[in-house]
Formats: C-alpha cells, sequence, structure tokens
C-alpha cells in the first residue's frame, strides 16, 4: 500500500472512531436522564411507552415510575420515564432540562405529567412532531398546563396563556390537545381530598372496566373540557383528607376525567385521556390506579385487552413523599429507579431551592 493510500484509510478510520465516540457520548448523556423498565410478556410486549416527568409540586417524579413498573411487570410493555436533572444530573422536579424526547419518534403512548415546562427547540420538535402523527396520550394533573414558554419563542404557542395569531392554539397546549387548561383549584388543596363519581351514561367504558371507589388526595380542579370532549367522571371534593370525609355541600361535581380526538394542523388524529389527578399518594388507590392503566390500553386502540380483573397491583416497595411545594426526594438520580424492587422513592425530604 503506498503511503497516500495510507493516509487516507487512516483518516477514514480516525473519522469514523471520533463520529463513534461522539454517538456513545451522546448516548450516554441521554441514558443518565431516564430509566427503563422492560417487560417481557404480556399484551404490551413490542410497543414502546415513553413518560415524561416533571412537575413542581405532586411528585410526578414519583407516580410515573410506578406506573410505568406496572405497564412493563405485568402487561410486558417496554417504558422509558424521562426526568429533568439539575446541575449534578439528579432528579429535578419541574425542571426544564430535559433530553431524548427523541424516543418519541417510535413510541406507542406519551404518558405526560408535566407543569410550566420550557425546554430546548430540539425537545421541542420531537414533542411537536409525536403530536403531528397523532400519537397518543395519557395526561395527569398538571398537563393542562404543561408548558410556560419563555426562552423559545418558536414553541410560544404551547404556552397555556397563549393568545397569539395562531387561534386554534389559544390556551396553548392543554386546551387545545387535551380540552383544558389551567383555571383554578377547586376546594382547598392539601386539605380537601376528591372523590371519583363516574358517569353513569359512561360506566361501561372499557376506561371504566372493572373501576370503583376512586378516591384521591390531591384537591379538585376547575375543569370544563372543551366541545368533542367526552367525560368519564367527575370530581366531588371532600371535607377532610381521608375517603370517609363529608361532600362539601357547597361544592358541585366537576369534570375529572375525559377523552378526546385531538388533530394538529397538517397532522393526524390522535387518542387524548386526560384526568385532573395523579400525584404521588393518588395512585395508592386501586381504582384511580386502575383507570390510569385502562386509559393506556384505550389510547393505543387496546381495548380488547382491558379486562375488569386486570392485575394492577403496585410493583416493588412503592413509599410515596406527599404532594408539596417545599421539597422532594433530593439527591435521586434516575438509574436508582431501576429494576422493579428499586425503592420509589430513596433519598430524604430535603427544601427546594429559592
Amino acid at each position: 500500500m503506498n503511503s497516500a493510500l495510507r493516509l487516507v484509510f487512516s483518516s477514514c478510520f480516525l473519522l469514523l472512531t471520533f463520529v463513534s465516540s461522539v454517538f456513545a457520548q451522546s448516548d450516554g448523556d441521554l441514558e443518565k436522564y431516564r430509566v427503563v423498565y422492560k417487560g417481557d410478556k404480556g399484551p404490551g410486549v413490542g410497543k414502546n411507552i415513553v413518560l415524561i416527568a416533571t412537575d413542581h409540586e405532586y411528585r410526578s417524579e414519583e407516580s410515573l415510575p410506578e406506573l410505568a413498573k406496572i405497564l412493563a411487570k405485568r402487561y410486558g410493555f417496554n417504558c422509558t420515564v424521562i426526568f429533568a436533572l439539575d446541575e449534578e444530573d439528579n432528579i429535578l422536579p419541574g425542571g426544564s432540562n430535559l433530553r431524548g424526547l427523541e424516543i418519541l419518534d417510535k413510541a406507542d403512548l406519551m404518558v405526560l405529567f408535566t407543569r410550566f415546562s420550557d425546554f430546548s427547540d430540539e425537545e421541542m420538535q420531537h414533542f411537536d412532531n409525536y403530536l403531528k402523527r397523532g400519537g397518543p396520550i395519557v395526561a395527569l394533573r398538571t398537563s393542562t398546563h404543561a408548558f410556560n414558554i419563555k426562552n423559545h419563542p418558536n414553541w410560544q404557542h404551547y404556552d397555556y396563556r397563549y393568545d397569539g395569531p395562531k387561534k386554534a392554539w389559544k390556551n396553548g397546549f392543554g386546551e387545545y390537545v387535551l380540552g383544558e387548561t389551567w383555571v383554578s383549584h377547586y376546594g382547598t388543596n392539601h386539605k380537601q381530598s376528591s372523590r371519583l363519581i363516574i358517569e353513569e351514561s359512561q360506566k361501561n367504558n372499557p376506561i371504566l372496566r372493572g373501576v370503583k371507589d376512586m378516591w384521591v388526595q390531591s384537591g379538585a380542579y376547575t375543569a370544563d373540557p372543551t366541545e368533542g370532549s367526552l367525560i368519564l367522571a367527575k370530581d366531588q371534593p371532600l371535607n377532610g383528607m381521608t375517603p370517609d370525609s363529608p361532600i362539601d355541600p357547597t361544592k358541585q361535581p366537576v369534570p375529572v376525567a375525559w377523552t378526546r380526538t385531538y388533530q394538529l394542523e397538517g397532522g393526524k388524529p390522535g387518542r387524548a385521556f386526560t384526568t385532573t389527578h395523579g400525584a404521588s399518594e393518588d395512585i395508592l388507590n386501586e381504582g384511580f390506579r386502575r383507570m390510569l392503566i385502562n386509559a393506556a390500553f384505550w389510547a393505543m386502540g387496546m381495548e380488547n385487552k382491558i379486562k375488569a380483573n386486570n392485575d394492577v397491583a403496585l410493583v416493588g416497595p412503592y413509599n410515596p413523599t406527599t404532594f408539596n411545594f417545599s421539597g422532594y426526594k433530593a439527591n435521586v438520580k434516575p438509574s436508582m429507579l431501576a429494576g422493579y424492587e428499586s425503592l420509589i422513592m430513596p433519598g430524604k425530604v430535603v427544601e427546594k431551592s429559592k
């Protein structure tokens, strides 16, 4: 081999080595934002669910990994939970430093639990692409006000207060896609829990199959879903934080869970289920937890797999933190939640930085 060819081959080898190292480093960087639970048997084998967790108060970083464990262990889905991280790569509830949403490109379902997020242009593009292809959505609690766009004007229309030239997007992602944006608390959060009442006309809806005795600890939200939404259940505030607390006679039931078909301009239609609950302790209630699991199957068009006695038992040790604004389980990396027997949530509650 002459020196010229040797130089060419050497240069090509160095280039390939460099590119490979860049991709390897990139993959490694993304892995630190996520935890993956791989199911191996059940109706969900071969299907991918992406769960996005970053809210400030309701401990989505706890409820979503537990839901992911159930969907993977009990039903075989491949579940990836993605978190926002702080400067030390620990989970930061409510943060916007979240990467790896390109995994949505191959997702069969997105479970969303974010609040006031302002993701990068790159991450928002993957999110937008998912919606344009009509990807199924299960949205919890603060997802009605999922985005508060301050730094990325290309995505201003996703903001929960949007009132710009894209008239269809008034009040942002929450109202346009899910059917409702942030309105207000309905009662006193942290002092009034909620009883969920199934709509009589929807008692045979597959999402409500086997669902009963729904009670959650997070307070009610004011909600009036837009036209085209199908209300499955309503929220009755209680005067107390126990299931047997008396009904608040000053509060009539309001919508708490609904479905709808959404469609972005130029995109395909997709199924969306939304509930205004989902806090860490809410999913301790079997009836509410069953509704969420059923909703995941429904969103993916798998209604025929919903049975009234499907196993929705918790997987692994689940010790949820009471939802609050002031503190969370800190110094926890996503990798610490790996495996079905990992504790949710490890660490100690520390006060958030102001």
